[in-house]
């Protein structure tokens, strides 16, 4: 029985045998944000609106993930000849999902932030269902745009990402999935203490 484990030890992390594939990704993007959205949509008023010194509401969490999903959406809008002519290709494997949490824990532990462009301004109780439907369309738009891509162009074409650099379109579709979980769970906390 082959151990895949020994062989990445053996012959190093170019060979990915952990490499979600375009629909197992596309599927996890959706069941992803939709699990968000609903947690979103199940909370009152209090635990919406409440945040702790410093911290964001809820609400501004849920508009951090749909200004980050827009942005990979907007990228994705260009022709594939044009992402690769502004952003280049890759030279390296794509890391493996667990490899890119891993980077990006690393970066927010060091004290990365998200940057301007990316802070939500102040989100009231009365705009949480427009932007419950504006992130529902973008995910499913940037579902639709990712099963356009071949395969191998996941791990071709090169997206900057503000903390990480440039990452592979793999990695830009891990991370988005992470993403939203590591904020549902920076909620959650907020809530619990």
């Amino acid at each position: 029985m082959i151990n895949f484990g020994d062989l990445k030890t053996q012959f190093g992390s170019g060979l990915n045998f952990n490499k979600m594939q375009k629909q197992e990704l596309i599927k996890k993007l959706q069941l992803e944000h939709n699990a968000f959205t609903s947690y979103i949509l199940n909370l009152d008023e209090k635990e919406f609106l409440e945040a702790k010194e410093g911290k964001w509401t809820a609400g501004q969490q849920m508009e951090h993930i749909r200004q980050s999903v827009q942005a990979v959406n907007l990228a994705l809008s260009l022709p594939k000849f044009a992402l690769k002519l502004f952003f280049g290709k890759s030279n390296r494997p794509s890391k493996t999902n667990e490899e890119l949490i891993d980077k990006y824990q690393l970066k927010l532990k060091n004290g990365g932030r998200a940057p301007r462009a990316f802070q939500p301004k102040k989100i009231e109780l009365s705009n949480r269902s427009e932007l419950n439907k504006k992130l529902n369309s973008i995910t499913v738009a940037l579902a639709r745009k990712i099963n356009k891509f071949h395969e191998n162009e996941l791990d071709e074409i090169i997206l900057p990402h503000p903390l990480l650099g440039k990452i592979t379109l793999r990695e830009m579709i891990y991370f988005t999935n992470y993403h939203v979980q590591h904020h549902q769970l920076i909620i959650q906390q907020n809530l619990e203490n």
